[in-house]
């Protein structure tokens, strides 16, 4: 499933809004996390297959507790009610880390966004396999095998 954050970003940016989750950190999430749920519901119906997710539902609220910004209880009760099956976090990495229009946070502001991602992951008892650095081959390879 493709990064649904990058869409809702470019979509205010059209409307004029530089970076909406700066601007409105809870609107951009609520938005967010309607759009990762249909995802997700997507998903199930296709059961049959394999389906990966650029990025989960607890990220929300990973994103918000970096931010320092208060949220509804639901953002977790939703978290809880859709559960991936399995978590593959892959760390940042300098060497090929690199900001856009969309990905704004400088490499420094990456790791300790990622700190926050592995709680919120861990707090939802999530078992996560940490994908090592290496190829992209290299990467699909250890995902797949780890399936």
């Amino acid at each position: 499933m493709p990064e649904i954050s990058r869409t809702i970003t470019r979509e205010a940016q059209q409307s004029g809004i530089e970076q909406l989750f700066l601007k409105d950190p809870l609107l951009f999430s609520e938005l967010l996390l309607k759009g990762r749920i249909s995802q997700f519901q997507e998903a199930d119906e296709n059961m049959d297959n394999t389906v990966f997710f650029d990025r989960g539902l607890p990220d929300i609220h990973a994103y918000l507790d970096f931010t320092g910004t208060a949220y509804p209880k639901t953002f977790i009760e939703k978290c809880m009610e859709h559960r991936y099956s399995q978590v593959f976090m892959l760390p940042p990495w300098k060497e090929i880390y690199r900001t856009d229009n969309e990905r704004y946070e400088s490499f420094e502001e990456s790791l300790i966004i990622f700190d926050h991602l592995l709680t919120a992951y861990e707090e939802m008892n999530y078992k996560i396999i940490t994908v090592p650095e290496g190829s992209v081959t290299q990467r699909v390879s250890f995902i797949l095998n780890s399936l």
